[in-house]
């Protein structure tokens, strides 16, 4: 094999349980191996990435990846590390989330060639639409008994004395229907390991127990950590929810800050993580951080290395552009080169004012135009400004001879005034 996979996992912080041989199998060999995917929204999110990585070290190491997308285990809901069941979803929904899903997934891994590790998209639906009830109880559910399966920690959990919830019956399936996930990519794919997070390894064991009772063959597991942060705070969370891989729902301009704003004791645990510069420079990388931290010279590399990855080089570069509008130099050319999400990302939380369009109906001076929108406490304090030189419209400083215009608007709706560097205000045309 080109690389050693499980090693290569292993220095980066990313593998958590092993099935014993299953590093020597994927020395001997190219095998198939899979992780899943539940189609719970029509987005990834950044706590899907350390499974898409992966599967995308799998592939690099010369092994095939198979993609598994939950259609059918989609419409119950995986109970692992889940204090109360989820709310089930309609088919219609479950159907725009697997196509959302099934498009990111195809920026990550190749699937498009002649090679045999080629990566492999299936979705469960596909088996599980023409299984009969009776026959799945019959043939798969006598292997697995209830005690082997009460005893797994996602089940135990739930099943506790102090639990308000419990655990329902569909939730209950759930293990032994991951278990014959992988027992049919076993059979029919030959997928011989499958990956998950460490809270997923009682569900996953499940499936090779089945595969051994079913087949008399050995199949294998393997677990990552799950992704912490030093603080105690969620990964993967801001202060509005989920940083998602969609650019319609994070915008790559916020993706871009949430790696960047990331802390330093993450930040020298998240480069081994979430990029695939070898350990060499990793280390270096670290060095150079520690003997100038200010500088944040990993979070830049991460947050730049993974913008490019989720979204593209011109998206990296845009997000750049946009972080110096706000904390840097920048003029309103810059501002001009915005698209409206973006700038509202950029702006969110500054004072803002609505004001008709009518106001450029009338030729007002400046210093009447900010004083109408609210800008500071009175024109003299204005003037003030402008005569101190503070004072600017959209990144550009002005005297009081300036005239404001439709021409001025920022994405056809938007006017940017500020005092000094930080003091930001927003002024709305409608």
């Amino acid at each position: 094999m080109s690389k050693n996979f499980i090693n290569e996992l292993r220095w980066r912080g990313m593998l958590q349980d092993i099935v014993p041989g299953c590093e020597e199998k994927l020395l001997e060999e190219s095998v198939s191996g899979y992780i899943g995917f539940d189609p719970t929204a029509d987005s990834l999110h950044i706590g899907s990435l350390v499974q898409i990585l992966i599967l995308m070290h799998f592939q690099n190491s010369g092994h095939k990846p198979i993609v598994l997308i939950g259609g059918a285990t989609g419409m119950i809901g995986d109970p692992s590390g889940k204090s109360s069941e989820r709310n089930l979803l309609s088919k219609s929904e479950l159907e725009n989330n697997i196509k959302g899903i099934k498009y990111q997934l195809s920026k990550f891994l190749d699937f498009d060639s002649n090679e045999k590790n080629s990566a492999l998209i299936c979705d469960n639906n596909d088996w599980f639409s023409d299984i009969n009830l009776i026959d799945f109880i019959r043939d798969t559910g006598k292997h697995l008994t209830v005690n082997y399966m009460v005893a797994k920690d996602s089940v135990k959990k739930r099943l506790k004395k102090d639990s308000k919830e419990g655990m329902s019956f569909t939730e209950f399936t759930y293990q032994i229907i991951q278990a014959y996930d992988f027992y049919h990519l076993f059979k029919n794919q030959n997928c011989v390991l499958q990956m998950g997070g460490s809270d997923q390894w009682g569900n996953i064991t499940s499936g090779t127990e089945l595969i051994r009772k079913k087949t008399g063959k050995k199949a294998f597991a393997m677990t990552c950590p799950l992704i912490t942060k030093a603080d105690g705070s969620k990964f993967g969370k801001t202060e509005e929810g989920n940083v998602w891989l969609d650019p319609e729902r994070t915008s790559p301009y916020k993706f871009y800050q949430y790696w960047l704003n990331i802390s330093d004791e993450d930040a020298i645990k998240y480069i081994k993580i979430f990029t695939f510069y070898s350990k060499d420079q990793i280390e270096e990388f670290i060095l150079v951080h520690k003997k100038s931290p200010h500088l944040r010279s990993l979070q830049k590399i991460i947050s730049s290395d993974l913008t490019k990855l989720v979204h593209s080089t011109n998206d990296l570069e845009k997000a750049i552009s946009a972080s110096n509008i706000l904390f840097g130099k920048s003029t309103s050319k810059d501002l001009a080169s915005l698209d409206e999400k973006t700038f509202l990302d950029i702006f969110k939380g500054v004072p803002k004012v609505e004001l008709s369009s009518d106001i450029f109906n009338s030729e007002l001076s400046i210093i009447d135009f900010l004083h109408k929108s609210g800008f500071l406490s009175s024109k003299s304090e204005i003037n003030r400004g402008i005569k101190e030189n503070s004072i600017s419209i959209n990144k550009e400083k002005i005297n009081t001879d300036f005239s404001i215009s439709k021409s001025n608007l920022i994405c056809k709706r938007y006017i940017l005034a500020q005092r000094g560097k930080k003091n930001y205000y927003l002024i709305i045309i409608n």
